[in-house]
Order: C-alpha cells, then sequence, then structure tokens
C-alpha cells in the first residue's frame, strides 16, 4: 500500500507531501489544475520515461519519492532480498531524481538502483488505470494472467513452465545430435582408441611416485647398504663404538650420584640416549639384511618407467597424469554416449512432450471454465457502466505447440456497442472505455488480484447520473479490498470517497509563478467542492444541500 508521497519542482509543483490512507481516495478540481500530477510522479518513481521538461520551470532538478507498506506483497520483499535491496522495516522507499537536462538516479531503500529494477518493484505495487496512463490490461501476459488468477490456476501454470523447460532441454539434445552426429562418430573413435591404449598399460593410481621410489632404492642399493653396515659399527661393533663409549659415561655418573643427587636427572637422560641408541642398532641391522641388489628387478622397473614416459610423450602429458586422464576420457565417451543415443533421446522429447501436453490440458480445462464465468461477469458489470449492449468476451486460441504459457493463446475482446464484432480489446477500446472495462475487470477479480493500490483516472470519461452513481459504488467497493485512488469530475464519484483531496492552481509560487496544490478536505470543505461539481462557480442552497445528501449516501 502506498504510505506517503513527496514531490518537489516537478511540473507545476514545487513542494507537495501527501500521507494516504487505505480505502478510497477521490482527487477533484477544476479542469487543468494538475489533478494527474500524482499519477505522473508516481508513473516517474516506478520505472517510467522521463526528460527535463518535467522539471519545474527555472529549478535544476526534481525530486520525488514514495513510501510503500511491503504486508500484502511478501513476494516484493523476497525479491528485494535477491536483489540486494531490502531492508528490516517492512517497507519500502523509493527515490527519483531528474535533472534538467534529463539525466535521472534511482534509489531503493537507500541502495542506488536501474529503472528496469524500478518497474520490476511497481508491477507488485500499483495499478494504474487511464487514458494518459500505461495500460497493463492491454498486454496479452496481463489478460492472461488475470484469468490464471481468476481460475486458480497459478500452480498448474509453474508446472506447465518447468514442464515446457524439461521438454525444451529434451528436444535440443536430440537436435544437437542430429547436427552433430558425425562429429560425434569421429570423437567416440578418438575417444575409443585412445582409452584402448592407455587401458592396456593397466595403470594404477599413484603409481608414477611408486615407480621413482623403486627406482631409487634399487639403483642405489649398493651404497644404501654400504652406508648403513658403516653406522652400524659406529655404534656397536668398531673400538670405542657409541654404545660402548655411553655405557662408560653411564658408570661415572652412577658412582657421582652417590656423591651428588643432583645428577641423578641426568642420569635418567643417558639411561633414555642408551635405549634409543639400542632401538637405532637393532633397526640398522633389520635395514642392512633386507637391502638387496637385485638387477632384474631395476630393469623391470626401468622398462616401466620408459613404457610410461612413452605413453606420456604419444599424448602430450605428464606421466603421473595418466591415470586421470584415462578417467577422463571414460567419462567423456559414457556421457557421449548419451547424448549420441538418438533412440533415447527421441524417447525422452516424446515422453516429456505427452507430459507437457497433459498438464498443459489440465490447464486448458481450468482456463476455458474459468474464462466463460468471467466473460459473462465482466459484460454484466460493463452494461452497467454506460456500455450497454457491449459484449466481453476470452478467446482462447489453441497454438500447434504446448509453450511456456499453456497451450492456448489468452486474448481478450470486446463489442463496445450493440451490433458490432469482437475485436481485441487493445485495437477497438477508447481511453475511458478501457478504463471502464479495467474497473468491470478489477471488481470481478477483486478477490484474487494481488496489486494493493489501483489508481484510475477518466473512468467517468462519458458518463453521468445513474453510471456515475453506480462507477462511485463500484469503486467504494473496490476501496473495501484494496487502496483505490480516483481522479474524477463527477460528483456522484467523488460523494463515495473515504477521503477527498481538491487540486487547485494558484500563483503562490516564488516569482508569482502558478504552481499546484493539493490538500485534503474536511466536512465542511467536501460540502463545498461536491456543490461546486454540481452547481459551478454559483452555488446555492439547495446546490449545498443536495451536496449533503449525496455525501450522506
Amino acid at each position: 500500500m502506498l504510505l506517503s508521497l513527496a514531490i518537489r519542482d516537478f511540473v507545476i509543483v514545487d513542494t507537495l507531501e501527501l500521507d494516504f490512507a487505505a480505502g478510497f481516495t477521490v482527487l477533484t478540481g477544476e479542469t487543468g489544475a494538475g489533478k494527474s500530477i500524482i499519477i505522473d510522479a508516481l508513473s516517474l518513481l516506478l520505472g517510467g520515461r522521463g526528460d527535463g521538461s518535467l522539471v519545474r520551470s527555472g529549478r535544476d532538478r526534481a525530486e520525488l519519492s514514495a513510501r510503500f507498506d511491503l504486508s500484502r506483497v511478501p513476494a516484493l520483499g523476497n525479491w528485494l532480498g535477491e536483489q540486494a535491496l531490502a531492508d528490516d522495516s517492512g517497507e519500502l522507499l523509493v527515490r527519483r531524481m531528474l535533472d534538467a537536462n534529463g539525466r535521472s538516479r534511482c534509489f531503493v531503500n537507500g541502495h542506488a538502483a536501474t529503472l528496469a529494477q524500478l518497474k520490476t518493484a511497481g508491477e507488485w505495487l500499483i495499478d494504474i488505470h487511464g487514458q494518459h496512463a500505461h495500460q497493463s490490461l492491454v498486454k496479452t501476459d496481463t489478460q492472461r494472467d488475470l484469468l490464471d488468477a481468476y481460475a486458480q490456476a497459478e500452480a498448474l501454470v509453474s508446472q506447465v513452465r518447468q514442464q515446457h523447460a524439461d521438454w525444451h532441454s529434451a528436444r535440443q539434445a536430440r537436435l544437437d545430435a542430429e547436427q552433430h552426429a558425425a562429429a560425434y562418430a569421429l570423437e567416440r573413435e578418438r575417444l575409443t582408441w585412445q582409452i584402448s591404449e592407455l587401458s592396456d598399460l593397466n595403470l594404477q593410481a599413484g603409481e608414477w611416485d611408486t615407480l621413482g621410489q623403486q627406482h631409487q632404492r634399487l639403483a642405489n642399493a649398493a651404497e644404501l647398504q654400504s652406508e648403513a653396515q658403516i653406522a652400524l659399527n659406529a655404534l656397536s661393533d668398531d673400538d670405542g663404538n657409541l654404545i660402548s663409549a655411553l655405557a662408560q659415561l653411564q658408570g661415572r655418573l652412577t658412582r657421582l650420584c652417590a656423591m651428588d643427587n643432583r645428577l641423578a636427572p641426568i642420569t635418567a637422560l643417558l639411561d633414555s640416549v642408551d635405549a634409543e641408541l639400542r632401538e637405532t642398532l637393532y633397526a640398522l641391522r633389520d635395514y642392512v639384511e633386507d637391502v638387496e641388489q637385485n638387477p632384474q628387478e631395476l630393469a623391470q622397473v626401468e622398462k616401466r618407467i620408459d613404457t610410461l614416459h612413452a605413453a606420456a610423450r604419444k599424448f602430450r602429458l605428464r606421466p603421473e597424469d595418466l591415470p586421470q586422464r584415462l578417467a577422463d576420457w571414460q567419462q567423456q565417451l559414457a556421457a557421449l554416449d548419451d547424448v549420441a543415443d538418438m533412440d533415447a533421446l527421441i524417447a525422452r522429447e516424446a515422453d516429456a512432450l505427452l507430459s507437457l501436453r497433459q498438464i498443459a490440458s489440465q490447464l486448458s480445462a481450468r482456463r476455458q471454465q474459468a474464462a466463460s464465468e468471467l466473460a459473462t461477469r465482466i459484460s454484466a458489470e460493463m452494461h452497467c457502466l454506460a456500455m450497454e449492449g457491449s459484449q466481453f468476451d476470452i478467446v482462447l486460441t489453441t497454438l500447434e505447440q504446448p509453450n511456456a504459457y499453456g497451450a492456448e493463446s489468452v486474448e481478450y475482446h470486446v463489442a463496445a456497442n450493440a451490433g458490432t464484432p469482437l475485436r481485441p480489446l487493445a485495437k477497438v477500446a477508447s481511453g475511458g472505455e478501457l478504463s471502464r472495462i479495467s474497473l468491470a475487470l478489477q471488481v470481478v477479480t477483486s478477490e484474487v488480484a494481488a496489486v494493493p493500490t489501483l489508481i484510475f483516472d477518466e473512468v467517468d470519461v462519458g458518463i453521468g447520473g445513474r453510471v456515475a452513481e453506480v462507477v462511485g459504488k463500484l469503486l467504494k467497493r473496490l476501496g473495501d479490498r484494496y487502496q483505490v485512488l480516483c481522479i474524477t469530475h463527477l460528483p456522484q464519484v467523488a460523494a463515495r470517497g473515504d477521503v477527498q483531496w481538491q487540486v487547485a492552481k494558484s500563483g503562490e509560487g516564488e516569482t508569482g509563478s502558478v504552481v499546484s496544490r493539493i490538500r485534503p478536505l474536511n466536512s465542511k470543505e467536501r460540502v463545498e467542492e461536491i456543490a461546486r461539481m454540481l452547481g459551478g462557480e454559483q452555488i446555492t442552497p439547495t446546490t449545498r444541500r443536495h451536496a449533503k445528501e449525496m455525501l450522506a449516501g
């Protein structure tokens, strides 16, 4: 819901701050007073195109901002979070600054934003109906979405969209396989040969490192054995070996401990060293006995290394990468078999298309039933809105192939007058007629529509009397469910408003320039304004009495 709007130096407004309420608000005033200024400002704030001519004469830039309550549009809150534009207040603050040279800057909750982001947010927040404003009702997407919402078919629509994506993917895979069959065959032949070459080597993971270690040990076996024996002799076999020398040192310190027990910890350390030296001695003896020179095994290892080197050079790889490359090629071949299996691809595509048609058929049945009911109800509402003899219809045209939105196109048709043929809504409805059709549609679909704020401009063009009262009652009904703003020149409509604002021009601006003022009216002022709308400049007691009666009714 729209909570507030602030405007500065925009067209003929110098400064304007408005707080909005729920329910039905009417804006009235003399012709040319600038009643559409709010609509123009909101359109610009929510992604509309603007240029420097919208900046008030003599000013450098126009500034606009609006605050919205998001409690009724959780989907918008989620989208703002995805766009990193959300805050924790549960509200949305939109700002836009437009320079006299036409450049603009946009902000959402204090973050810089694009016009596209403003426009996307606006589609959740406000629907503007009027001759001089963007009309979403003539868009085929809007028409289809309204029908689906009325039919409560959103879940089916989502399933159709997903199933269409699955079918499109299967179809593209089959087309790719047909187009690239020859290339796939060549690639399969290449992979098969490469895999065969490496598979014959019986490669093992980590084998190259193991071979390197084996070769190092076997090639240096004589030196390893000789050096290990020298170390063994130094420990125990040579004169003055380490273990004997340590034993003598232990004996001396043990005798000295009797004289000074502070040497006891040192003696204990030597005991630990003795134990470790003996462990080293045993390990060296085992090693010397285990090391042997084996020319045959060395030759086998060198042969295997040469074989892997040759394979690596052949495929321009490092020897250690051969096992992983073999696994990669095997995986690529398996994937290629999947994408080149034409029978499997054709079957997958057929199954996906069958599933799409089945779910689309369910959606079509739901749409057909809802379209008939909705068209009848809208036609009835149009007859009450000075469109006697008119007819509204929703045409469902079956497509050759279901698309992401179903098995048929949805288009609203209307015959604005009796005896005229039904034609697409966008081609035959005038601005005033389109506004009234929009009003009829919004009333009928009010139970399912999601946009919380509706703005109507020119809905009462060409009507009056009883029909004007009907329009007022319809807007009042909408105000029970939505926040409704209506610009009107009909007293019958204005009298139904929960709140009434008056728009007027004055020469109170700086340097006496003309500016537009908007202010809320109290009860007494409403009587005067309704009386003015009834009787023009000459307001009589009878006119005032009539105005009071209209407000009371």
